[in-house]
């Protein structure tokens, strides 16, 4: 922005008091537009980078309520796991083909897409908007207890149960020792629950708040999905018109 002083002719001219007041007022207005207008700038700045700000922090924590949940049902089928030993204890005759498909439908699996975690860690600037280091820490731990827990909980529960056909027999079924995965996976889903309080808390995110945002974001996906169906029915359209063409000129 240029902003030039002029100082009036009649000041020049030495005309006195009458002309040294005209060029006051006039540097003084001159210097009220400039600090409204840097001002004003600042805080349309201002504004926009804590909108910026608090979209990267709702984004956030709605990936972390949605891991969160994910793992916690990840840990109640282990413990619906061993709820079956105890059954199976009870009466070995009864564990039949449709208990044995039972027991490995509920082997726990999680499976999520790493979308705003690479957008978090990967992006300083990213980072630097939040501006919040307890928080930016707290989320790194928080997505590096979920690769863990699906590693050495999940998938190796998972892994362990199906190569070495732990469920096709009542004794095998008992034998499995699940206490360890059900110890482990409970630490894991404990330290991801307080990592995500924290952060809630920290970043002054209210329960209320998150489920509006979780409810907008549904809406968006749902009308993403719909589109894409809408799309796609067009597509398989257009090409049974096609084939139906062809085999007219046949």
């Amino acid at each position: 922005m240029n902003i030039k002083l002029h100082t009036p002719k009649s000041l020049k001219a030495g005309s006195g008091m009458s002309s040294l007041k005209q060029f006051l007022l006039s540097l003084f207005a001159t210097t009220v537009s400039i600090a409204l207008t840097f001002g004003t700038a600042a805080i349309i700045d201002n504004n926009k980078k804590q909108r910026e700000k608090r979209e990267i922090v709702m984004m956030v924590m709605y990936d972390m309520y949605n891991s969160l949940a994910l793992v916690e049902k990840a840990d109640s089928q282990i413990c619906r796991l061993i709820d079956r030993q105890e059954q199976i204890a009870a009466d070995t005759t009864k564990y039949t083909f449709d208990k044995k498909l039972q027991m490995y439908v509920l082997l726990p699996q999680l499976e999520y897409t790493e979308t705003t975690e690479r957008i978090f860690s990967s992006n300083i600037e990213t980072i630097n908007t939040v501006g919040n280091v307890l928080f930016t820490e707290n989320v790194a731990k928080f997505y590096q207890t979920r690769h863990i827990f699906k590693t050495q909980v999940c998938d190796s529960l998972s892994n362990e149960a199906r190569n070495q056909k732990v469920f096709n027999s009542a004794k095998a079924a008992l034998d499995f020792s699940l206490f360890e995965y059900a110890v482990i996976s409970r630490g894991f889903l404990y330290d991801m629950q307080h990592l995500f309080a924290q952060c809630k808390q920290m970043m002054d995110v209210t329960a209320e708040e998150l489920q509006a945002y979780r409810k907008e974001r549904n809406k968006w996906e749902q009308d993403f999905a719909d589109r894409d169906s809408v799309q796609k029915t067009y597509t398989n359209k257009l090409i049974e018109q096609v084939q139906r063409t062809q085999e007219l000129l046949k």
